[in-house]
C-alpha cells in the first residue's frame, strides 16, 4: 500500500514553537509507523518562503524575503532532524523545482476552464505605494468582530479577503489603504461545490476526518464557495505564466498547498522513481496540520486536484486543535511562546515528543504547562518507562553476567504484549496518536507491577527458575516496547536496540529473546523541580 503524509509548511518568517510541533508531531509517528509495517511511505513538506509574513518580516528587519527565509528554512531544518523527524523530503517554495511545477498546474487549471480573469478592487497604500494583498491589511473581523488579518480570522476562521476587514489598516505604516482597481486570475471553486459535498460526506461517513475538519468544512460548503483570486499583486513569490499579467504572482492559497505534490515530484525526480503510486484513487494520503489550515488542505486543495484531474484526493485529514501555554494563547509577537530551538538544546527530544503526544489537542484545546511537562517526564517517561528497563537490565547485568535467560515467558504477558499490536496500530491509522501512547503506557504499567509482584530479588536465590522466568519475560515486553514506542520516542527506542543488539523493523511481535545484553545505560536523567519556578521566571521576564 503506498501511503502519502504532508505536514504542514511552516512560514519561513520566524522559529518553530511548540503549537507547531504539536500540530505537526502526529506525521512522523504516521511515517514512522507505516515504514515499520513495510508500506511505502512518502512524507514530504518544506517551509513557506513565498508568503507575505516573510516580505513583513523583512521590511521589519530592513533586510531581504531571501535573507529571511534562508535564515529560518535551515533553523527548521535543524529544528525537525533533532526532534527526529523523517521526511522524505523537506523543500522549500522558492526553490525552482517548486515554482516549475506550480506554474503547470497553474496552466493546467486554466486550459480546463477552472481559472477566469476578473478586474476588482484592491486595498492600496498611498503612503508604501503599493497594492496590499491577505496580511498586509489588518482590521477587524467582519464575522466575529475579533482583530484578523486580511487573509483568514484566527478567532473564528473565517476566509476573508482584506476589503472584507472593518477599520483596515497598512500593516506597513499604520495608516488606512485606499482602494484601487486592479486584475487578477480567479479560480472557479464554485464548479467544484457538488463534488466537495460528496467528497466530505464520504469522509465523514468513513470517520476518516478529525471532527473538526468535517463541521468547518461542512459550514464552509453550507455558505456556498465564493470563486476566488489566485493571483497578487506581490514583489516575490511565483510569476503568473500569462502574457500580460506581468509582475503579478501565483497567490500563496494555491502555491502552497501544491507543495505536497511538487515536493513528491522532485522526490520522484531525485531519486528516479515514478510518483504516480501516491497520487491516485488507490492511495492512503494524510494531512498533518492544525486547525487553521483545515479551509487549505480539506476544500482549496482537494478543489484544485479536482481540476488537474489528479484522483489522489486527501483521505485523511489530522487537524489538531490548539496548544495553549499556561493556559493563555501563544503570541508571538508578545513572545508568549516557548521555542523549539530552546526546548531542544535544554530537554531531551523524546520528553518533548512524549508530552506533546500524550497531551495533544486532538479533539479540544490543549496546554503546555512547565509544571505538567516536568512532572510527565519524571513520573511517566522515566519512572514508569525508563526505570522498568534499566531495572530490568541491570539486574540481569549484575546477576547473571550479562546472559539473558533463554526460557519460555510468562504467557499472560505474551498476550498483553501481542494485543498492543493491533490496538496501537489501529489507533494510530485514524490519526489517534494520544490514546495509542496511552495504551502502550498501560503495559508499562502492567509490566512494572509484573515484576514487582515476581520479586526478581528474592526468587533469584529461593527460586531461580521463576526468576529466569520473570527477566525473560521482562526483556521480552522490553523488546517490543522498542518497536511499539519507536514512531514515538525514537530516541530512547534506538537505544534499547543497541543494548538489546535487536532490529525495530517490523511492527509485530518479536518473540526471539537476545542471548546477551551490553552497556546498559540509562534513558533519561531526571529534571530538577526547581526548573518549573525557573523557566516560568524566565518566560514572564522574556514577554513583550
Amino acid at each position: 500500500m503506498a501511503v502519502l503524509i504532508g505536514g504542514a509548511w511552516p512560514y519561513a518568517n520566524g522559529s518553530l514553537h511548540l503549537g507547531h510541533i504539536s500540530s505537526l508531531l502526529p506525521g512522523d509517528i504516521l511515517a514512522r509507523y507505516y515504514r515499520m509495517k513495510g508500506e511505502e511511505v512518502l512524507y514530504v513538506s518544506g517551509s513557506d518562503c513565498n508568503g507575505t509574513p516573510i516580505s513583513i518580516r523583512a521590511n521589519q528587519e530592513n533586510t531581504t524575503v531571501t535573507a529571511i527565509a534562508d535564515r529560518y528554512h535551515q533553523e527548521f531544518v535543524d529544528t525537525f532532524q533533532r526532534l527526529g523527524f523523517t521526511y522524505d523530503l523537506y523543500t522549500r517554495t522558492d526553490a525552482k523545482h517548486h515554482h516549475e511545477s506550480v506554474k503547470s498546474i497553474f496552466l493546467q487549471l486554466l486550459k480546463n476552464g477552472h481559472l477566469y480573469t476578473k478586474k476588482i478592487e484592491q486595498a492600496f497604500c498611498p503612503i508604501d505605494q503599493q497594492f496590499l494583498p491577505d496580511r498586509f491589511v489588518e482590521g477587524i473581523c467582519p464575522n466575529c468582530g475579533a482583530k484578523a488579518r486580511g487573509d483568514q480570522c484566527d478567532y473564528c476562521s473565517k476566509i476573508l479577503d482584506p476589503l472584507d476587514l472593518l477599520e483596515k489598516r497598512c500593516k506597513l505604516c499604520g495608516n488606512e489603504p485606499e482602494i484601487k482597481e486592479t486584475e487578477h486570475f480567479y479560480f472557479a471553486f464554485s464548479q467544484f461545490q457538488q463534488q466537495l459535498e460528496a467528497f466530505v460526506e464520504q469522509a465523514q461517513h468513513e470517520k476518516r476526518w478529525r471532527e473538526n475538519a468535517i463541521h468547518l468544512t461542512q459550514r464552509y460548503l453550507q455558505e456556498g464557495l465564493p470563486d476566488r483570486a489566485v493571483t497578487r499583486d506581490l514583489p516575490n513569490g511565483i510569476d503568473v505564466p500569462v502574457t500580460g499579467f506581468e509582475g503579478k504572482k501565483i497567490y500563496v492559497w494555491i502555491e502552497a498547498v501544491a507543495g505536497y505534490y511538487t515536493a513528491s515530484i522532485e522526490w520522484g525526480r531525485l531519486h528516479q522513481q515514478k510518483i504516480g503510486k501516491w497520487w491516485n484513487e488507490h492511495t492512503k494520503a494524510y494531512y498533518v496540520h492544525g486547525k487553521d489550515n483545515i479551509p487549505f488542505h480539506s476544500v482549496i486543495w482537494p478543489a484544485i486536484l479536482m481540476g488537474i484531474e489528479n484522483k489522489g484526493l486527501p483521505t485523511n485529514i489530522v487537524s489538531n486543535e490548539y496548544l495553549t501555554l499556561e493556559k493563555r494563547k501563544i503570541s508571538t509577537s508578545q513572545n508568549w511562546a516557548v521555542w523549539a530551538p530552546y526546548m531542544l538544546e535544554n530537554y531531551h527530544p523524546d520528553s518533548l515528543r512524549y508530552f506533546l503526544t500524550i497531551n495533544a489537542p486532538e479533539s479540544r484545546d490543549a496546554d503546555f504547562s512547565w509544571r505538567e511537562f516536568i512532572y510527565s517526564h519524571n513520573g511517566e517517561l522515566l519512572g514508569a518507562f525508563a526505570n522498568f528497563v534499566n531495572r530490568n537490565l541491570k539486574f540481569i547485568e549484575k546477576s547473571f553476567a550479562s546472559q539473558v535467560p533463554q526460557v519460555a515467558i510468562n504467557a499472560t504477558m505474551e498476550k498483553l504484549v501481542q494485543q498492543q499490536y493491533e490496538l496501537v496500530g489501529e489507533l494510530i491509522e485514524q490519526g489517534n496518536s494520544k490514546p495509542a501512547l496511552e495504551s502502550i503506557f498501560d503495559l508499562i504499567r502492567a509490566s512494572n507491577r509484573y515484576f514487582d509482584d515476581e520479586k526478581p530479588w528474592i526468587t533469584v536465590n529461593e527460586q531461580p527458575e521463576k526468576c529466569e522466568e520473570t527477566l525473560a519475560t521482562c526483556v521480552f515486553i522490553i523488546q517490543n516496547l522498542a518497536q511499539l514506542l519507536q514512531p514515538f520516542l525514537p530516541f530512547a527506542c534506538a537505544e534499547i536496540q543497541q543494548m538489546l543488539n535487536i532490529s525495530l523493523d517490523s511492527w509485530a511481535v518479536n518473540a526471539t529473546l537476545p542471548q546477551v545484553i551490553n552497556n546498559i545505560q540509562p534513558l533519561y536523567e531526571r529534571i530538577d523541580v526547581k526548573r518549573i519556578d525557573e523557566e516560568l521566571l524566565r518566560m514572564q521576564e522574556n514577554e513583550k
